[in-house]
C-alpha cells in the first residue's frame, strides 16, 4: 500500500513540475509531461502498473471526448464544405504517404506501417486551439476554418483506427448497432440530464458522462476495436448541448488535465527508448519530413482555391501539419496490442512530439497572417480575389 501511494506521489509530483515548466517556457503542457515521462522512465524507475493504464487509457478516451464536445456546430456547418475538403485530404495524403514509406521503404509490415500512417495522419487540435486563442485568430474565419478542418482529419484518423484494427464477428455487429442507437438517443437525454440534474454538489451530469464513456469503450474494446472511437463521436453529438453549457464544459476539462491525461502523457513518454531513439534519429527525421511534405501537397493548393493570401496559406498549411494527441493515442495502441515494438513505438511518438514543434514555431514565427480573412471559395486571381485583398493588385 505504501508502494502505491509513493508511486502516486512520484507521477502527480511530476505533473506539476510539467504545468511550472509549460507555464513559464509558454509551452504544451502534453508536451513536457511526455519529455518528463521519457526521463522518468529512462532514469527514475517510471514504469506504469495496473492502476496507471487504467488512469492513462481514461484519460485518453476523456481527451478523445473533449476534442468532439470543443466543436461549434453552428462554426462546423458554416464551414462544413471546405472542411470536409480540407480535413479529408489532410488526413489521407499523409495516412496513404507515411504508410507507404513504412512498408515499402523501411520493411514494415503492411500493419506496422498502418499504424505508422495513422499516427503521422493527425492534426493536433491541442496545439492549433492553443495558437488560435493566443493570437485571437479563433474569432476569425480563418482560425474557425483551421479548427472544423482539424476536426474532420482527426475524425478520420479516428475512424481508421477503429475499423483497420476492428474484428468483424458479432460483437462489432452489437457494437455498431448499440453505439448508432446511443448516439441518436443521446443529445435529446443528455441536454434532459444537464437540464434537470445539472448544478449538483453530486455532479450526476458528469457521472452520467463518464458511465456512457466507459459503456461505450467497453463495447468498443470487445469488438476489438478502440475506445477512442465512440468517445470522439459521443462528444460529437453532444457538443451543441456544451455549446448552452460552458460550466460543465469547464469543469469536465479541469477533471480530464488535472487527473487523467497527466498519467496518459507521462506514461506515453515513459515507454519512449532512448536507445532505440537515438538509433531510429534518421529514420525519425525522414517520417517527419514525409508526413510534413504529404501535409503540404493536401492543404496548400486548397488554400489558394478559398482564398488565402500565401502567408495565410502557409501558415494554415503548417498549423494543419501538427500532431500530438491522437498520434500519441494512435501509436501507444499500437504498442499495447502488440502491432509495434518499442523501438517503433519511439520512432512514432518521437517524430509525432517534433511535429507538434516544428511546423508551429515555423508558423507562429514567419507566417502569422495580419489580416481577418473571409472564408469564401475564391479563386486567385480572379476579380473576387482582389476585392478581398486588393494590396495583391
Amino acid at each position: 500500500m505504501e508502494e502505491m501511494w509513493f508511486t502516486a506521489a512520484s507521477w502527480i509530483g511530476m505533473a506539476l513540475v510539467a504545468s511550472f515548466i509549460s507555464i513559464r517556457l509558454g509551452i504544451s503542457v502534453a508536451l513536457v509531461e511526455i519529455f518528463l515521462g521519457v526521463i522518468g522512465g529512462n532514469f527514475l524507475g517510471f514504469q506504469p502498473n495496473e492502476w496507471i493504464n487504467v488512469l492513462a487509457a481514461f484519460g485518453s478516451m476523456m481527451l478523445t471526448f473533449l476534442a468532439g464536445a470543443e466543436i461549434d456546430p453552428d462554426s462546423f456547418r458554416r464551414h462544413l464544405k471546405p472542411s470536409l475538403i480540407i480535413g479529408g485530404l489532410s488526413f489521407l495524403m499523409p495516412f496513404l504517404g507515411c504508410m507507404a514509406f513504412a512498408h515499402y521503404a523501411t520493411g514494415w509490415t503492411f500493419r506496422e506501417a498502418q499504424i505508422a500512417g495513422i499516427a503521422l495522419s493527425t492534426t493536433s487540435v491541442a496545439v492549433v486551439y492553443a495558437v488560435m486563442v493566443e493570437t485571437r485568430l479563433n474569432e476569425t474565419d480563418l482560425g474557425k476554418l483551421m479548427l472544423a478542418a482539424c476536426f474532420v482529419t482527426d475524425l478520420g484518423t479516428v475512424l481508421a483506427l477503429g475499423i483497420l484494427f476492428a474484428r468483424f464477428d458479432r460483437w462489432m455487429i452489437v457494437f455498431v448497432v448499440v453505439t448508432g442507437l446511443a448516439l441518436w438517443l443521446l443529445p435529446r437525454f443528455s441536454r434532459y440530464m444537464f437540464t434537470k440534474y445539472g448544478g449538483r454538489v453530486s455532479e450526476p451530469e458528469v457521472k452520467f458522462i463518464f458511465l456512457v464513456l466507459c459503456f461505450l469503450g467497453a463495447l468498443a474494446v470487445t469488438a476489438s476495436s478502440e475506445a477512442v472511437l465512440p468517445a470522439y463521436l459521443f462528444g460529437l453529438v453532444v457538443a451543441g448541448v456544451f455549446v448552452q453549457d460552458k460550466v460543465l464544459l469547464h469543469r469536465m476539462r479541469t477533471i480530464t488535465f488535472t487527473l487523467l491525461t497527466p498519467f496518459f502523457f507521462i506514461k506515453a513518454g515513459a515507454l519512449i527508448s532512448i536507445p532505440a531513439l537515438i538509433s531510429g534519429f534518421n529514420l525519425i527525421l525522414i517520417f517527419l519530413t514525409v508526413k510534413m511534405v504529404t501535409k503540404i501537397i493536401a492543404v496548400w493548393p486548397l488554400t489558394k482555391y478559398y482564398g488565402m493570401t500565401t502567408r495565410e496559406g502557409n501558415y494554415f498549411t503548417l498549423l494543419m501539419s501538427t500532431g500530438l494527441t491522437f498520434g500519441s493515442i494512435s501509436a501507444l495502441f499500437g504498442l499495447t496490442n502488440n502491432i509495434i515494438n518499442q523501438a517503433q513505438y519511439s520512432v512514432l511518438v518521437t517524430t509525432v512530439i517534433a511535429s507538434a514543434v516544428v511546423p508551429t514555431f515555423i508558423a507562429t514565427t514567419w507566417f502569422t497572417p495580419r489580416r481577418p480573412f473571409v472564408v469564401e471559395p475564391v479563386v486567385y486571381g480572379t476579380l473576387e480575389h482582389f476585392l478581398h485583398y486588393p494590396e495583391e493588385m
